[in-house]
């Protein structure tokens, strides 16, 4: 199943190209939403936010921003991910596509809109006065570990959701707290002790975390930090080949 995708690339990038001429599709602004969506989400939350933590984090819209991009895209990507076969189902049910390169697709669409929202960080640090770090290049370890751990989870999801619609539901009630426990508007500081040990269990506090240190602080990220991301981005992309390859040719008869 999978050694094929490299005969795919075509197929993939009409995928991805259709999705991002259906979001702008009859839209006045078109792409500049992209841009627009998360800087009118960081102006709102720093003016509600940074009258509580303003003081105990430099330069809050960039803190904030910084984890929002990551967190926006983990929850984008597996959300749509998540919804891939079950939304081309038409297509499915009538020729022979491999349906992972729905799921696939997705993760890459979703990737080059967090490119764009990268872009706004860079101009929110220049805007504020930030500085910038030559670290900032090791911030390619935690994204690729995040893309690893994205599309094994959008796998085992868009298996999931297949067979029980239910699923999207609860996942949005899982990707509600995984943001409250990703320290994405508040010091992690202000947390007890207890619960910074439970947080530092979620992947995607770490990959905030350790981007952060890159870009934000000009640290090299923490290796402990990023072995754990490591290695549960790579179990779960095991997971969700397996997953995938043992009802690969059951799914179809679920759409």
């Amino acid at each position: 199943m999978f050694d094929t995708f490299a005969e795919k690339k075509f197929l993939l990038k009409q995928l991805v190209k259709r999705d991002l001429t259906s979001k702008y599709k009859d839209s006045v602004l078109g792409i500049a939403w992209s841009f627009l969506n998360p800087l009118l989400i960081m102006l709102v939350f720093t003016a509600i936010f940074s009258m509580l933590f303003g003081r105990q984090i430099e330069n809050y819209p960039v803190y904030f921003l910084s984890g929002r991009v990551i967190f926006d895209f983990y929850k984008s990507a597996t959300s749509g991910a998540m919804k891939s076969i079950k939304g081309n189902a038409a297509i499915l049910k009538k020729i022979y596509v491999p349906k992972y390169m729905f799921t696939v697709s997705k993760v890459c669409y979703e990737f080059i809109n967090f490119m764009i929202t990268v872009v706004i960080l860079f101009g929110v640090m220049l805007v504020t006065g930030a500085s910038f770090h030559l670290t900032a290049i090791y911030a390619i370890i935690p994204l690729a570990l995040l893309i690893i751990l994205i599309m094994g989870m959008g796998l085992i999801l868009a298996v999931c959701n297949t067979y029980f619609t239910d699923v999207g539901h609860l996942y949005n009630v899982i990707t509600l707290i995984l943001m409250y426990a990703s320290a994405l508007f508040y010091p992690m500081e202000i947390v007890p002790v207890t619960v910074q040990k439970i947080f530092t269990l979620n992947p995607i506090y770490s990959a905030i975390s350790t981007f952060r240190q890159c870009v934000v602080y000009g640290n090299v990220p923490d290796f402990l930090t990023l072995a754990y991301l490591g290695v549960f981005a790579l179990t779960t992309l095991g997971i969700g080949i397996l997953l995938f390859k043992i009802y690969d040719s059951k799914l179809a008869l679920e759409l």
